[in-house]
Protein backbone atom coordinates (compact mmCIF):
# COMPACT_ATOMS: atom_id res chain seq x y z
CA UNK A 1 0.00 0.00 0.00
CA UNK A 2 1.34 3.41 -0.96
CA UNK A 3 1.99 6.03 1.67
CA UNK A 4 3.44 9.52 1.67
CA UNK A 5 6.88 10.12 3.14
CA UNK A 6 8.34 13.60 3.60
CA UNK A 7 11.85 14.78 4.50
CA UNK A 8 13.43 18.18 5.18
CA UNK A 9 16.81 19.91 5.18
CA UNK A 10 18.05 23.43 5.89
CA UNK A 11 21.43 24.64 4.68
CA UNK A 12 23.10 28.02 5.19
CA UNK A 13 24.25 29.44 1.83
CA UNK A 14 25.49 32.94 2.77
CA UNK A 15 28.28 33.98 0.35
CA UNK A 16 31.53 35.69 1.41
CA UNK A 17 31.83 39.44 1.89
CA UNK A 18 32.58 41.29 -1.33
CA UNK A 19 30.14 39.21 -3.38
CA UNK A 20 27.96 41.35 -5.68
CA UNK A 21 24.39 41.86 -4.45
CA UNK A 22 21.56 41.79 -6.99
CA UNK A 23 18.28 43.64 -7.30
CA UNK A 24 19.05 47.16 -8.51
CA UNK A 25 20.49 48.88 -11.58
CA UNK A 26 23.83 49.66 -9.99
CA UNK A 27 26.61 47.63 -8.38
CA UNK A 28 26.48 46.72 -4.70
CA UNK A 29 29.15 44.63 -2.98
CA UNK A 30 28.31 42.84 0.26
CA UNK A 31 29.95 44.40 3.32
CA UNK A 32 28.46 42.11 5.95
CA UNK A 33 25.51 40.00 7.08
CA UNK A 34 22.28 40.99 8.82
CA UNK A 35 21.03 37.40 8.80
CA UNK A 36 22.07 34.25 7.00
CA UNK A 37 20.63 33.18 3.68
CA UNK A 38 19.10 29.72 3.68
CA UNK A 39 18.30 26.89 1.30
CA UNK A 40 15.19 25.10 2.57
CA UNK A 41 14.42 21.75 0.98
CA UNK A 42 11.68 19.19 1.26
CA UNK A 43 11.54 15.79 -0.42
CA UNK A 44 8.48 13.61 -0.84
CA UNK A 45 7.91 10.10 -2.13
CA UNK A 46 5.00 7.70 -2.44
CA UNK A 47 7.20 4.73 -3.26
CA UNK A 48 6.79 5.19 -7.00
CA UNK A 49 7.43 8.88 -7.56
CA UNK A 50 9.90 11.11 -5.73
CA UNK A 51 9.84 14.91 -5.73
CA UNK A 52 12.33 17.46 -4.40
CA UNK A 53 11.56 21.16 -3.84
CA UNK A 54 14.38 23.55 -2.98
CA UNK A 55 13.66 27.15 -1.98
CA UNK A 56 16.66 29.51 -1.84
CA UNK A 57 17.03 32.97 -0.31
CA UNK A 58 18.14 34.43 -3.63
CA UNK A 59 16.76 37.11 -5.92
CA UNK A 60 16.62 34.86 -8.96
CA UNK A 61 18.38 32.26 -11.09
CA UNK A 62 17.96 32.48 -14.84
CA UNK A 63 16.83 29.39 -16.67
CA UNK A 64 20.13 28.13 -18.14
CA UNK A 65 21.76 28.13 -14.71
CA UNK A 66 18.58 26.79 -13.13
CA UNK A 67 18.62 23.88 -15.59
CA UNK A 68 22.20 23.14 -14.56
CA UNK A 69 21.25 23.04 -10.88
CA UNK A 70 18.09 20.99 -11.43
CA UNK A 71 19.91 18.40 -13.54
CA UNK A 72 22.68 18.07 -10.96
CA UNK A 73 20.16 17.45 -8.17
CA UNK A 74 18.16 15.04 -10.33
CA UNK A 75 21.22 13.01 -11.32
CA UNK A 76 22.40 12.61 -7.73
CA UNK A 77 18.90 11.78 -6.43
CA UNK A 78 18.17 9.38 -9.28
CA UNK A 79 14.94 11.12 -10.28
CA UNK A 80 13.76 12.87 -13.46
CA UNK A 81 14.87 16.45 -14.04
CA UNK A 82 11.23 17.60 -14.06
CA UNK A 83 10.72 16.19 -10.55
CA UNK A 84 13.15 18.79 -9.18
CA UNK A 85 11.52 22.15 -8.39
CA UNK A 86 13.76 25.10 -7.46
CA UNK A 87 12.38 28.50 -6.48
CA UNK A 88 13.78 31.73 -5.06
CA UNK A 89 12.25 33.88 -2.35
CA UNK A 90 13.38 36.96 -4.37
CA UNK A 91 15.26 38.77 -1.62
CA UNK A 92 16.91 41.94 -2.94
CA UNK A 93 19.73 41.59 -0.40
CA UNK A 94 21.10 38.35 -1.75
CA UNK A 95 23.94 37.54 -4.17
CA UNK A 96 23.95 38.31 -7.87
CA UNK A 97 24.16 35.00 -9.74
CA UNK A 98 23.40 33.27 -13.00
CA UNK A 99 24.35 36.00 -15.46
CA UNK A 100 26.48 33.92 -17.80
CA UNK A 101 29.43 31.58 -17.84
CA UNK A 102 31.95 34.40 -17.50
CA UNK A 103 30.30 35.34 -14.18
CA UNK A 104 30.16 31.76 -12.85
CA UNK A 105 31.86 32.44 -9.52
CA UNK A 106 33.35 29.96 -7.12
CA UNK A 107 30.42 30.59 -4.78
CA UNK A 108 27.97 29.68 -7.54
CA UNK A 109 29.84 26.44 -8.08
CA UNK A 110 29.54 25.84 -4.36
CA UNK A 111 25.80 26.49 -4.57
CA UNK A 112 25.28 23.45 -6.77
CA UNK A 113 27.02 21.34 -4.10
CA UNK A 114 24.75 22.90 -1.46
CA UNK A 115 21.69 21.98 -3.51
CA UNK A 116 22.76 18.42 -4.26
CA UNK A 117 23.71 17.77 -0.63
CA UNK A 118 20.55 19.40 0.74
CA UNK A 119 18.35 17.28 -1.50
CA UNK A 120 20.15 14.14 -0.39
CA UNK A 121 19.78 15.01 3.30
CA UNK A 122 16.07 15.67 2.79
CA UNK A 123 15.73 12.26 1.15
CA UNK A 124 17.60 10.68 4.06
CA UNK A 125 15.15 12.36 6.46
CA UNK A 126 11.98 10.79 5.02
CA UNK A 127 9.19 9.87 7.45
CA UNK A 128 5.54 8.87 7.04
CA UNK A 129 3.38 11.95 6.63
CA UNK A 130 -0.11 13.26 6.02
CA UNK A 131 -1.19 16.57 4.50
CA UNK A 132 -3.50 19.29 5.79
CA UNK A 133 -4.26 22.71 4.30
CA UNK A 134 -5.70 26.00 5.50
CA UNK A 135 -6.16 29.56 4.28
CA UNK A 136 -5.89 32.85 6.10
CA UNK A 137 -5.62 36.54 5.34
CA UNK A 138 -2.91 39.12 6.01
CA UNK A 139 -4.05 42.68 5.45
CA UNK A 140 -2.08 45.87 4.76
CA UNK A 141 1.28 44.16 4.33
CA UNK A 142 1.32 43.91 0.54
CA UNK A 143 0.46 46.87 -1.70
CA UNK A 144 0.01 47.24 -5.44
CA UNK A 145 2.93 49.41 -6.45
CA UNK A 146 1.46 50.77 -9.70
CA UNK A 147 -0.51 54.02 -9.43
CA UNK A 148 -2.56 56.18 -11.72
CA UNK A 149 -1.54 59.78 -11.24
CA UNK A 150 -3.81 62.83 -11.44
CA UNK A 151 -2.33 63.79 -14.80
CA UNK A 152 -3.44 60.40 -16.20
CA UNK A 153 -0.14 58.58 -16.56
CA UNK A 154 0.93 55.53 -14.56
CA UNK A 155 3.93 55.36 -12.24
CA UNK A 156 5.52 52.56 -10.27
CA UNK A 157 6.47 53.53 -6.70
CA UNK A 158 5.53 57.23 -6.92
CA UNK A 159 6.46 57.85 -3.28
CA UNK A 160 4.77 57.82 0.11
CA UNK A 161 2.30 60.67 0.53
CA UNK A 162 2.66 61.86 -3.07
CA UNK A 163 -0.19 64.39 -3.54
CA UNK A 164 -0.35 63.63 -7.28
CA UNK A 165 -1.54 60.03 -6.73
CA UNK A 166 -5.09 59.41 -7.89
CA UNK A 167 -5.46 55.68 -7.13
CA UNK A 168 -3.64 52.36 -7.07
CA UNK A 169 -4.27 50.09 -10.03
CA UNK A 170 -5.86 47.01 -8.53
CA UNK A 171 -5.86 45.28 -5.18
CA UNK A 172 -3.23 42.91 -3.71
CA UNK A 173 -3.92 39.25 -3.07
CA UNK A 174 -3.96 39.13 0.74
CA UNK A 175 -4.61 35.37 0.94
CA UNK A 176 -2.16 33.23 2.87
CA UNK A 177 -2.05 29.52 2.09
CA UNK A 178 -0.67 26.86 4.40
CA UNK A 179 0.30 23.28 3.61
CA UNK A 180 0.99 21.29 6.77
CA UNK A 181 2.86 18.01 6.40
CA UNK A 182 2.43 16.08 9.63
CA UNK A 183 5.25 13.60 10.06
CA UNK A 184 5.30 10.61 12.35
CA UNK A 185 8.07 10.87 14.93
CA UNK A 186 9.61 13.99 13.39
CA UNK A 187 8.95 17.70 13.14
CA UNK A 188 6.20 18.81 10.78
CA UNK A 189 7.08 20.58 7.54
CA UNK A 190 4.97 23.68 6.82
CA UNK A 191 4.82 25.46 3.48
CA UNK A 192 3.61 29.05 3.82
CA UNK A 193 2.56 30.91 0.67
CA UNK A 194 1.97 34.67 0.44
CA UNK A 195 2.86 37.28 -2.18
CA UNK A 196 4.85 40.49 -1.81
CA UNK A 197 8.28 41.70 -2.96
CA UNK A 198 11.11 41.06 -0.43
CA UNK A 199 12.75 44.43 -1.08
CA UNK A 200 12.22 45.92 2.35
CA UNK A 201 15.81 46.46 3.52
CA UNK A 202 18.22 47.69 0.83
CA UNK A 203 21.86 48.45 1.59
CA UNK A 204 24.91 46.20 1.31
CA UNK A 205 24.33 43.63 4.05
CA UNK A 206 23.11 40.16 3.18
CA UNK A 207 19.62 39.35 4.45
CA UNK A 208 16.81 36.95 3.56
CA UNK A 209 14.42 39.87 4.24
CA UNK A 210 10.92 39.17 5.60
CA UNK A 211 10.82 35.48 4.47
CA UNK A 212 13.36 34.73 7.18
CA UNK A 213 11.06 36.20 9.82
CA UNK A 214 8.07 34.29 8.48
CA UNK A 215 10.00 31.07 9.02
CA UNK A 216 11.34 32.19 12.38
CA UNK A 217 7.93 33.29 13.66
CA UNK A 218 6.24 30.03 12.72
CA UNK A 219 8.95 27.82 14.14
CA UNK A 220 9.34 29.70 17.41
CA UNK A 221 5.60 30.08 18.03
CA UNK A 222 5.05 26.36 17.46
CA UNK A 223 7.77 25.37 19.94
CA UNK A 224 10.27 24.21 17.32
CA UNK A 225 7.98 21.34 16.38
CA UNK A 226 7.82 22.41 12.74
CA UNK A 227 10.17 23.40 9.94
CA UNK A 228 8.83 26.25 7.83
CA UNK A 229 9.47 26.97 4.14
CA UNK A 230 8.25 30.26 2.68
CA UNK A 231 7.05 30.17 -0.94
CA UNK A 232 6.60 33.61 -2.47
CA UNK A 233 3.63 33.94 -4.84
CA UNK A 234 2.57 36.30 -7.62
CA UNK A 235 4.41 39.39 -6.44
CA UNK A 236 5.39 41.17 -9.66
CA UNK A 237 3.26 44.28 -9.10
CA UNK A 238 3.42 44.50 -5.29
CA UNK A 239 5.76 45.65 -2.55
CA UNK A 240 5.85 46.90 1.05
CA UNK A 241 5.35 50.58 0.24
CA UNK A 242 2.10 51.95 1.63
CA UNK A 243 1.64 55.38 0.04
CA UNK A 244 -1.09 56.34 2.55
CA UNK A 245 -0.09 54.66 5.83
CA UNK A 246 -2.27 54.67 8.91
CA UNK A 247 -0.67 55.61 12.26
CA UNK A 248 1.99 53.04 13.15
CA UNK A 249 2.04 51.31 9.77
CA UNK A 250 5.37 52.88 8.80
CA UNK A 251 7.11 51.76 11.97
CA UNK A 252 10.54 50.35 11.19
CA UNK A 253 10.90 52.20 7.88
CA UNK A 254 13.77 54.47 8.83
CA UNK A 255 16.28 54.41 5.97
CA UNK A 256 16.30 55.68 2.40
CA UNK A 257 17.90 53.15 0.06
CA UNK A 258 17.81 53.53 -3.70
CA UNK A 259 14.30 54.79 -4.57
CA UNK A 260 12.29 54.14 -1.41
CA UNK A 261 12.12 54.16 2.36
CA UNK A 262 13.18 50.82 3.85
CA UNK A 263 14.08 49.23 7.14
CA UNK A 264 15.15 45.97 8.78
CA UNK A 265 12.64 46.38 11.60
CA UNK A 266 9.79 46.74 9.12
CA UNK A 267 10.95 43.52 7.45
CA UNK A 268 10.60 41.86 10.86
CA UNK A 269 7.12 43.34 11.27
CA UNK A 270 6.04 41.92 7.91
CA UNK A 271 7.46 38.49 8.68
CA UNK A 272 5.72 38.40 12.04
CA UNK A 273 2.40 39.39 10.49
CA UNK A 274 2.60 36.71 7.79
CA UNK A 275 4.03 34.06 10.10
CA UNK A 276 1.54 34.95 12.82
CA UNK A 277 -1.38 34.30 10.49
CA UNK A 278 0.11 30.91 9.59
CA UNK A 279 0.37 30.09 13.29
CA UNK A 280 -3.23 31.18 13.86
CA UNK A 281 -4.62 28.77 11.27
CA UNK A 282 -2.11 25.99 11.89
CA UNK A 283 -4.36 23.99 14.20
CA UNK A 284 -7.39 24.45 11.94
CA UNK A 285 -5.98 22.82 8.82
CA UNK A 286 -8.19 20.31 7.00
CA UNK A 287 -7.00 16.91 5.88
CA UNK A 288 -6.28 16.38 2.17
CA UNK A 289 -5.61 13.28 0.11
CA UNK A 290 -1.77 13.21 -0.18
CA UNK A 291 -1.45 10.72 -3.05
CA UNK A 292 -0.36 10.19 -5.73
CA UNK A 293 2.69 12.37 -6.35
CA UNK A 294 2.95 13.82 -9.83
CA UNK A 295 5.02 16.30 -11.80
CA UNK A 296 4.75 17.94 -15.20
CA UNK A 297 6.56 20.65 -17.14
CA UNK A 298 5.53 22.30 -20.38
CA UNK A 299 7.20 24.86 -22.62
CA UNK A 300 5.19 27.89 -23.70
CA UNK A 301 6.24 30.11 -26.62
CA UNK A 302 5.56 33.85 -26.26
CA UNK A 303 6.40 36.79 -28.56
CA UNK A 304 9.15 39.18 -27.56
CA UNK A 305 8.60 42.89 -26.94
CA UNK A 306 10.75 44.36 -29.70
CA UNK A 307 10.87 48.12 -30.08
CA UNK A 308 9.53 50.22 -32.89
CA UNK A 309 12.64 50.96 -35.01
CA UNK A 310 12.04 54.70 -34.72
CA UNK A 311 12.59 54.47 -30.94
CA UNK A 312 15.95 52.71 -31.10
CA UNK A 313 18.16 55.77 -31.51
CA UNK A 314 16.90 57.30 -28.26
CA UNK A 315 17.06 53.93 -26.53
CA UNK A 316 20.74 53.59 -27.47
CA UNK A 317 21.45 57.10 -26.16
CA UNK A 318 19.84 56.34 -22.78
CA UNK A 319 21.49 52.94 -22.51
CA UNK A 320 24.92 54.34 -23.41
CA UNK A 321 24.67 57.08 -20.78
CA UNK A 322 23.58 54.57 -18.14
CA UNK A 323 26.24 52.01 -19.01
CA UNK A 324 28.96 54.68 -18.88
CA UNK A 325 27.86 55.83 -15.43
CA UNK A 326 26.20 59.07 -16.52
CA UNK A 327 22.66 58.69 -15.20
CA UNK A 328 23.00 62.27 -13.95
CA UNK A 329 22.71 63.42 -17.56
CA UNK A 330 19.26 61.89 -17.90
CA UNK A 331 16.19 64.00 -17.00
CA UNK A 332 14.68 61.59 -14.47
CA UNK A 333 15.24 60.48 -10.90
CA UNK A 334 14.37 57.55 -8.61
CA UNK A 335 11.89 55.05 -10.04
CA UNK A 336 11.20 57.10 -13.18
CA UNK A 337 14.91 56.92 -13.99
CA UNK A 338 14.93 53.17 -13.37
CA UNK A 339 11.89 52.77 -15.63
CA UNK A 340 13.40 54.76 -18.49
CA UNK A 341 16.73 52.93 -18.24
CA UNK A 342 15.12 49.49 -18.02
CA UNK A 343 12.96 50.24 -21.04
CA UNK A 344 15.96 51.42 -23.07
CA UNK A 345 18.04 48.40 -22.10
CA UNK A 346 15.17 46.12 -23.14
CA UNK A 347 14.85 47.82 -26.54
CA UNK A 348 18.58 47.60 -27.21
CA UNK A 349 18.78 43.98 -26.08
CA UNK A 350 15.98 42.97 -28.44
CA UNK A 351 17.09 45.08 -31.42
CA UNK A 352 18.12 41.99 -33.38
CA UNK A 353 15.65 39.54 -31.83
CA UNK A 354 14.72 36.97 -30.86
CA UNK A 355 11.12 37.22 -31.99
CA UNK A 356 9.97 34.61 -29.46
CA UNK A 357 10.93 33.20 -26.09
CA UNK A 358 10.25 29.75 -24.65
CA UNK A 359 9.13 29.72 -21.01
CA UNK A 360 8.97 26.58 -18.87
CA UNK A 361 5.99 26.24 -16.55
CA UNK A 362 6.23 23.39 -14.05
CA UNK A 363 4.12 21.88 -11.30
CA UNK A 364 4.41 19.21 -8.67
CA UNK A 365 1.36 17.76 -6.94
CA UNK A 366 0.78 15.80 -3.78
CA UNK A 367 -2.70 14.33 -4.09
CA UNK A 368 -5.17 17.22 -3.82
CA UNK A 369 -2.44 19.87 -3.48
CA UNK A 370 -0.57 21.52 -6.36
CA UNK A 371 2.53 23.72 -6.36
CA UNK A 372 2.86 25.63 -9.64
CA UNK A 373 6.10 27.34 -10.64
CA UNK A 374 6.22 30.42 -12.87
CA UNK A 375 9.72 31.29 -14.19
CA UNK A 376 9.66 35.02 -13.48
CA UNK A 377 7.66 37.75 -11.77
CA UNK A 378 3.93 37.32 -12.33
CA UNK A 379 1.38 40.05 -11.64
CA UNK A 380 -1.17 39.49 -8.87
CA UNK A 381 -3.96 38.62 -11.28
CA UNK A 382 -1.96 35.73 -12.71
CA UNK A 383 -1.83 34.04 -9.32
CA UNK A 384 -5.46 34.80 -8.54
CA UNK A 385 -6.82 33.51 -11.83
CA UNK A 386 -4.73 30.34 -11.76
CA UNK A 387 -5.87 29.56 -8.22
CA UNK A 388 -9.50 30.24 -9.09
CA UNK A 389 -9.46 27.98 -12.16
CA UNK A 390 -7.32 25.16 -10.76
CA UNK A 391 -9.08 21.83 -10.15
CA UNK A 392 -6.99 21.13 -7.04
CA UNK A 393 -8.19 21.67 -3.48
CA UNK A 394 -5.25 24.01 -2.97
CA UNK A 395 -2.94 25.49 -5.58
CA UNK A 396 0.15 27.39 -4.50
CA UNK A 397 1.66 29.65 -7.16
CA UNK A 398 5.39 30.38 -6.85
CA UNK A 399 7.37 33.15 -8.54
CA UNK A 400 10.97 32.80 -9.79
CA UNK A 401 10.61 29.03 -10.07
CA UNK A 402 12.85 26.95 -12.34
CA UNK A 403 13.91 30.16 -14.08
CA UNK A 404 13.93 33.95 -13.90
CA UNK A 405 12.81 35.34 -17.21
CA UNK A 406 11.49 38.77 -16.22
CA UNK A 407 8.14 40.44 -15.58
CA UNK A 408 4.81 39.05 -16.74
CA UNK A 409 2.36 41.99 -16.67
CA UNK A 410 -1.34 41.76 -17.47
CA UNK A 411 -2.27 42.91 -20.98
CA UNK A 412 -3.84 46.20 -19.89
CA UNK A 413 -0.61 47.21 -18.13
CA UNK A 414 1.07 47.68 -21.51
CA UNK A 415 -1.42 50.41 -22.38
CA UNK A 416 -1.20 51.95 -18.91
CA UNK A 417 2.60 52.00 -18.62
CA UNK A 418 4.81 51.71 -15.55
CA UNK A 419 8.14 50.02 -14.89
CA UNK A 420 7.07 46.39 -15.22
CA UNK A 421 5.39 46.64 -18.63
CA UNK A 422 7.93 49.05 -20.11
CA UNK A 423 10.82 46.78 -19.08
CA UNK A 424 9.20 43.44 -19.92
CA UNK A 425 10.83 41.40 -22.67
CA UNK A 426 7.40 40.02 -23.67
CA UNK A 427 4.56 41.52 -25.64
CA UNK A 428 1.21 42.21 -24.06
CA UNK A 429 -0.70 38.95 -23.69
CA UNK A 430 2.11 37.02 -22.00
CA UNK A 431 0.24 36.92 -18.67
CA UNK A 432 -2.90 35.61 -20.30
CA UNK A 433 -0.90 32.89 -22.09
CA UNK A 434 0.70 31.86 -18.79
CA UNK A 435 -2.69 31.69 -17.08
CA UNK A 436 -4.25 29.59 -19.84
CA UNK A 437 -1.32 27.20 -20.15
CA UNK A 438 -0.89 26.85 -16.38
CA UNK A 439 -4.54 25.92 -15.92
CA UNK A 440 -4.28 23.40 -18.76
CA UNK A 441 -1.20 21.89 -17.13
CA UNK A 442 -2.96 21.61 -13.76
CA UNK A 443 -6.04 20.02 -15.34
CA UNK A 444 -3.85 17.48 -17.09
CA UNK A 445 -2.15 16.58 -13.83
CA UNK A 446 -5.51 16.34 -12.07
CA UNK A 447 -6.92 13.99 -14.71
CA UNK A 448 -3.88 11.73 -14.43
Amino acid sequence: MQSLKVGFDRTIITPPHGTPISGYFFERLATGVLDDLELNTFAATDGKTTLVLLCADLLQIQQPRMDYYRKAVAEKAGIPYEAVFICCTHTHTGPDIGKGEEYFTNWERTLVDYMVSSAQRALDDLADASIETARGRVERISFIRRYRMKDGHVRTNPGVGNPDILESIGQPDETLQLIRMKRQGKRDVALVNFQVHPDVIGGTLFSADYPRFVRQTVEQALDQQVYCIYLNGAQGDTNHLNTAPLPGESNGLTEQHFDAVRGYEHSKNMGRAIGGEAVKIYGRAASQNPLPLRFLQKTVRVPSNQANPKDLSEAHRIADLHNSGHDDQLPWSDMELTTAVAEALRMVALEHGPEYYDLDIAAITLGDVAILGIPGEPFTQIGLQIKEQSPFAMTVTCCLSNGSEGYFPMKEAYDEGGYEARSSFYKGGVAEIIIEQSVQLLKELHRS
